[in-house]
């Protein structure tokens, strides 16, 4: 991938539960970039990932949301999962944590069922996005302009439907990351739904 992320520091914020893939394999896209990513969490320890129909790897979490400040990164990262989005969404700190990055205007992206945190921080309100299909009532209801692409990309914010567009989703992810805050910019004049 063409854009270098050094020195950015990016947050991944998920919680048992989270979908497997759609959390290591962007990571390991960020780190190939040369980010530094934080998993943050409810409490610190290991979280457990979903795959298919059974539990699958966990990882360690950096730091707990009583430890972190969203000031110290620079993007925020949101995998998916059922279980994953809808404890983080009535966890008070996480809201308040992903509520830091939209007041900032800092770039987040969020795969499958993540976007159903952002419900929470009103961030979807008029925006162009994409997630699970189970998750598109909840969003048009939030305000947001849902589509099903593999990836959309929407003044900073990235989203898309399911671990089959992790590529996609990566490429943007890195694309809009690179860039850095989205302050004062219009809506992306470029966002459009990539198709195959």
């Amino acid at each position: 991938m063409a854009q270098s992320l050094k020195g950015r520091k990016v947050a991944i914020l998920a919680t048992d539960g989270f979908e497997e893939s759609e959390l290591f394999d962007p990571k390991k896209a960020l780190d190939e970039a040369g980010a530094q990513t934080t998993v943050v969490s409810l409490k610190k320890g290991e979280i457990k990932a979903w795959k298919d129909k059974n539990w699958g790897k966990s990882i360690a979490v950096d730091l707990s949301l009583d430890e972190a400040d969203a000031e110290d990164f620079d993007a925020l990262l949101l995998p998916g999962g059922v279980m994953n989005p809808d404890k983080l969404r009535n966890d008070e700190k996480a809201v308040a944590f992903a509520q830091s990055f939209v007041d900032d205007e800092k770039p987040i992206a969020a795969i499958c069922h993540g976007p159903q945190l952002l419900i929470e921080t009103g961030i979807l309100s008029g925006r162009r996005v994409t997630s699970f299909p189970s998750v598109k009532t909840d969003i048009i209801n939030a305000g947001g302009d849902w589509h099903d692409a593999e990836v959309i990309t929407d003044n900073g914010l990235v989203t898309s439907r399911k671990p089959d567009d992790i590529p996609a989703f990566n490429k943007k992810m890195i694309e809009e990351f690179a860039e850095g805050r989205h302050t004062g910019r219009s809506a992306d004049q470029s966002s459009h739904a990539s198709q195959h």
